[in-house]
């Protein structure tokens, strides 16, 4: 295997200059460089990326945990991570928590032991102690989709909320008053927001919350299955559903048509998380759309700018003082409001999120109230295209 003493002998220069060009740390004429990069494709020369990291203190490698890669969700977010991060010179090291909070720790520590620069994590649900270690550290953090309370942690994610309250209200002006929810796992942020969402459409229209029809799916295709199976038992069953991810939607339509009941005839749905293949279902279901790319880059442009705002020194010291501070992005929803697209327009609550992107202004006050610490930052990302719901036959 060739070394930088071969390169340099190669090209006619100094290994120092050999260092320069492939590390861009000086400047190198555009001769003398040429004849460097000549040299290392002629013997194929691989610069040990152990040695780099420890001479830098840097990987250029991004450390991804996703808790459920089954989860259509997550295919398109870390596509747009990968996207991000590989046209800027940095490598995805990909893990997999399978929702379990035990095997996620098991994985931050592998992935620190690689020496990322960055992590970003959609938790499995609450805190523990390498997530304290990591933030306590400053260490470049960034939670995908979901948050974990008390943790002063960068985070991007969809206002959960907001986007329940606007699928539910679709169905309360569609006449119906027993609306069902099937919910995911409890411990996630997201689970609460979309049950807070429920909660507040059914409130504003005066319809009585009746605490029988909020049932727990898990997340998972049986576990919505199960779940609508357990709403359809009731004696005064629910005339519509609120399905809180895109898995457990599959689960309940599965049970539904085993039931011999027709959507929307019988049943009208809502689902959560619209997914590429969702078309060929007949009929189409009506579904609250992330924007899975976007969130996806934007954790990657947030892990990257705190990588690079992370002082090179090791250990502590006293420039911790000079990093960013900790930035919650928020995606506002948009109305469920059919049009022959079947995509939704714009709510009075997306134009307003609208103008706060303009002004710099926050848009969610909600998490910017006194019960979070001062350093954390609400922000709207601009280059983020709103979440809509996408209009089946409901």
């Amino acid at each position: 295997m060739p070394t930088v003493q071969d390169v340099a002998q190669r090209a006619g220069v100094s290994t120092a200059t050999v260092s320069y060009v492939l590390n861009g740390t000086r400047f190198v004429s555009e001769v003398l460089r040429e004849r460097v990069l000549a040299a290392v494709r002629e013997l194929q020369y691989e610069p040990n990326a152990a040695a780099r990291t420890l001479r830098s203190n840097r990987s250029a490698t991004i450390g991804l945990l996703i808790s459920d890669l089954q989860n259509p969700f997550f295919t398109e977010a870390i596509r747009g991570i990968e996207d991000f991060a590989q046209a800027r010179g940095y490598t995805v090291i990909l893990t997999n928590s399978g929702e379990d909070a035990v095997r996620e720790s098991a994985c931050l520590r592998a992935l620190r032991a690689r020496h990322v620069d960055g992590l970003i994590v959609a938790p499995a649900g609450g805190r523990y102690a390498e997530l304290d270690e990591l933030v306590a550290g400053r260490f470049p953090l960034v939670f995908l989709d979901r948050d974990v309370a008390g943790l002063n942690a960068s985070a991007v994610m969809l206002d959960n909320q907001a986007a329940a309250y606007a699928a539910v209200n679709h169905l309360i002006e569609l006449g119906h008053e027993r609306v069902g929810m099937i919910a995911g796992r409890p411990p996630l942020s997201s689970t609460t927001e979309r049950q807070a969402g429920y909660r507040r459409a059914l409130h504003d229209a005066g319809v009585a919350i009746d605490e029988t029809l909020m049932v727990t799916g898990g997340s998972t295709i049986d576990g919505g299955a199960a779940a609508a199976d357990a709403l359809l038992q009731r004696a005064a069953r629910p005339t519509a559903m609120f399905i809180a991810n895109n898995l457990m939607s599959i689960g309940a339509m599965m049970v539904i048509e085993r039931h011999g009941l027709s959507v929307p005839r019988d049943m009208a749905l809502v689902g959560f998380d619209d997914f590429a293949w969702a078309d060929v279902l007949r009929p189409r279901l009506t579904t609250i759309a992330q924007p899975h790319y976007e969130l996806g880059r934007a954790a990657a442009s947030c892990c990257s700018t705190r990588s690079q705002a992370r002082p090179r020194c090791r250990g502590a010291c006293c420039c911790r003082a000079r990093w960013s501070s900790a930035t919650r992005a928020v995606l506002p929803s948009g109305a469920v409001s059919p049009s022959p697209a079947g995509r939704a327009g714009v709510s009075r609550l997306a134009r307003r999120a609208q103008a706060a992107q303009n002004s710099g202004v926050c848009c969610t006050p909600r998490r910017c109230s006194s019960s979070r610490s001062p350093a954390v930052k609400t922000k709207v990302w601009p280059q983020l295209r709103q979440a809509s719901v996408r209009s089946g036959k409901v």
